[in-house]
């Protein structure tokens, strides 16, 4: 109330970023989105051969690195260089969903001082053509308009620097899930151009058998 109507839209900004955060929060949890063990498990599917299509649309389903792996599963007979491609194809879409609403908490941090700052000029610009209109009278008056004033930007102050806070927070900790992504395909990639390449020899050598017995 003391802050003027300014006031209103970064109460709303302070309920947006909460939300965003406490979600975020959920979402980006490390168990979420990188599965302890899932890299090996994986890896093990193509060293056996156990890869049919429920297999696939499950760990396509669990988590973000299971959907990375199964891209690259869904393709796993073709050359190295289109197995590579739909895998970065695939990244994208997984760390543009794990950078959802990020630029949302983003645009608070930024606009929130600069929503204070309007508030209280408004103030400021309110207060002097008061003083304009009946003269200074109690110069205490003025110094509470002036106070009342700055509650915006100090309010604004408020949202937008934990927001700025765990925007980069939430930026540096999708980096580090992107880099921890991109080990565990490349295993993967390197595990499928192995038995991509073992499996003709190993055919060649059931043919000679064959042929000698």
């Amino acid at each position: 109330m003391a802050g003027g109507w300014a006031m209103l839209p970064i109460l709303i900004c302070s309920a947006v970023a909460l939300a965003i955060v406490l979600e975020r929060c959920w979402t980006l949890r490390r168990r979420s989105v990188l599965p302890p063990g899932l890299g090996e498990e994986v890896r093990n599917w193509a060293r056996t051969g156990q890869l049919d299509p429920n297999h696939l649309t499950t760990l396509a389903n669990g988590s973000p690195l299971g959907e990375l792996l199964a891209s690259a599963l869904a393709v796993r007979n073709r050359p190295r260089e289109l197995i590579k491609e739909r895998i970065e194809d695939t990244g994208r879409h997984v760390v543009h969903r794990m950078e959802r609403y990020l630029n949302t908490l983003g645009t608070i941090a930024l606009i929130g001082p600069l929503l204070g700052l309007l508030g209280t000029v408004i103030g400021l610009i309110r207060m002097f053509m008061e003083v304009m209109r009946g003269g200074v009278g109690d110069p205490m008056k003025m110094a509470g308009g002036i106070g009342e004033a700055l509650i915006c930007t100090a309010t604004g102050l408020i949202v937008a620097i934990p927001a700025y806070v765990l925007h980069r927070y939430f930026r540096s900790k999708v980096a580090g899930y992107c880099v921890e992504m991109e080990k565990q395909a490349t295993a993967l990639l390197d595990e499928l151009t192995a038995n991509q390449a073992t499996a003709p020899r190993a055919r060649a050598r059931a043919t000679t058998e064959s042929s000698a017995s």
